[in-house]
């Protein structure tokens, strides 16, 4: 019993306990904490050979050899498949020109090269991968619901039914009405530009689908008649001051004339 109580009272008795303690809260951590995104190893061999070889000939210039960034591009190491996906099938990838937003434009790879690409930068680190069909399907959702969740999350900078709309500095949220469904989801997981990223601990994959369902009913149409561009308020006063207002100034002009 002296030899315990000895050992309690030794001088390094509290770093071991600390350490102790610090292994059980990770242990803790890693038993409850979702799960981590995982690098895709899906692809073969060939397909990752060829595009390392892309990302050598079109992207090594400003992400570096390596993929590990340099002073004209971030580090590719650990975005992921999706990322590489979205950025490239939409044609902001590679940028024609520096500036403060990276502008949608016809794309310069082939579906197959995209994928070959995405495949490459998946291996450098564990990262989003490219969702099924069966997660961007907008038949499977709850559009309701994904109307209230885009109200609350996306709504400010996307406008209320994804017309889009400006923000500081030159950049802007791009409008969402042509936006395919697996791209829609991927820009909801990896946060592209100056959107936030909303992983599966913000928004579960069922949600990110319930919002994909709700933009894509945005598409067939308004049945309350025109939307002037459903920019909200804005369009709509414009609209009332300039044909309201030049009615009333006709209407005053025509009395009168007929009262003289």
């Amino acid at each position: 019993m002296k030899a315990l109580a000895a050992r309690r009272h030794h001088r390094f008795a509290p770093v071991v306990l600390l350490l102790l303690a610090l292994l059980a809260t990770g242990g803790i951590y890693a038993a409850v904490a979702p799960s981590t995104a995982q690098a895709d190893n899906s692809a073969s061999v060939a397909d990752v050979e060829k595009g390392k070889q892309l990302f050598q000939a079109n992207c090594a210039t400003c992400h570096g050899p390596s993929a590990g960034g340099t002073e004209d591009g971030p580090s590719l190491v650990g975005v992921g498949a999706a990322s590489v996906n979205f950025q490239v099938s939409t044609g902001r990838m590679p940028m024609q020109m520096s500036g403060p937003q990276a502008p949608i434009k016809p794309g310069q790879f082939t579906d197959e090269q995209v994928d070959q690409l995405a495949a490459y930068v998946a291996t450098l680190g564990a990262g989003p991968s490219v969702p099924t069909a069966e997660m961007v399907d907008p038949a499977l959702g709850n559009s309701a619901n994904g109307a209230a969740l885009f109200r609350t999350n996306c709504a400010m900078c996307h406008n209320a039914v994804g017309a889009g709309g400006a923000l500081s500095e030159g950049k802007f949220a791009p409008a969402l009405w042509d936006t395919t469904p697996t791209n829609l989801y991927q820009a909801m997981l990896t946060g592209p530009q100056s959107m936030p990223v909303f992983n599966d601990a913000n928004l579960s994959p069922e949600e990110k689908r319930d919002v994909i369902s709700y933009l894509v009913e945005q598409r067939e149409g308004s049945a309350g008649g025109l939307t002037l561009g459903s920019l909200g308020p804005v369009s709509e006063g414009l609209w009332v001051f300039v044909i309201g207002m030049g009615l009333l100034i006709g209407a005053a002009v025509w009395i009168g004339a007929k009262s003289s």
